[in-house]
């Protein structure tokens, strides 16, 4: 799978961090490959480090298991969502805000070269009861970090106290429903116009407040 872009854009690095990143990306490559065409537990480390060209002790220099590699691939997607909304701009409509923050994982289920891939990967993880309480688990740390992130803006509905959870919690709920009606669609449904249909559902929530004050 292609990484989408918010697994490369990070800081300036050193060659060494360049080169331990690349490693990183190589195993999490041919894991997730791995598992998505056989199926989690049937895979092994053994296959795992045959595929990415290194050895065992190299894999467990960087994940402490096969979940490990799933779980690492979760994070940096709730960096991308998070980071995508804080460079939002500040005056933007929460709702468009939020809709273009999840919809940064989504770009690459859209791609017409990597949705296959995509597609099977996030099959994996859904129909996988371990990667999926562990996908739970993640999207609890997303809402926390977007929610951290929307009391920082400047809208009115974010001087409430409940909004920036609520309005996490919504939005990642929009991304969660969406990634389950692809899924069982098998790739037939389009991500990109089903978050829009989500959003349109959530929206009146989500700029509520705003909409009552331009009233």
């Amino acid at each position: 799978m292609k990484y989408p872009e918010w697994v490369s854009n990070r800081p300036e690095v050193t060659m060494a961090q360049r080169k331990r990143q690349l490693v990183s990306d190589e195993l999490t490559e041919a894991a997730l490959q791995l598992m998505a065409s056989k199926g989690f537990e049937a895979v092994t480390i053994d296959e795992i480090v045959s595929a990415a060209g290194v050895s065992k002790r190299t894999f467990f220099r960087y994940f402490a298991s096969k979940e490990d590699v799933v779980v690492r691939f979760l994070a940096d997607m709730g960096t991308g969502i998070r980071a995508e909304l804080a460079a939002r701009p500040a005056g933007e409509p929460p709702s468009v805000a939020l809709l273009h923050a999840v919809r940064v994982p989504l770009a690459v289920c859209s791609g017409h070269s990597e949705s296959d891939r995509a597609l099977r990967v996030v099959q994996l993880i859904l129909r996988t009861p371990a990667l999926l309480a562990r996908f739970l688990e993640r999207q609890a740390q997303w809402r926390d970090d977007l929610a951290e992130e929307l009391a920082r803006r400047p809208w009115p509905e974010a001087e409430s106290d409940l909004y920036p959870r609520l309005a996490a919690g919504m939005a990642l709920n929009a991304f969660d429903a969406v990634l389950h009606r692809w899924s069982a669609s098998d790739g037939a449904e389009d991500p990109a116009d089903l978050i829009d249909r989500a959003f349109a559902v959530i929206n009146p929530a989500l700029d509520g407040a705003r909409g009552r004050q331009e009233s």
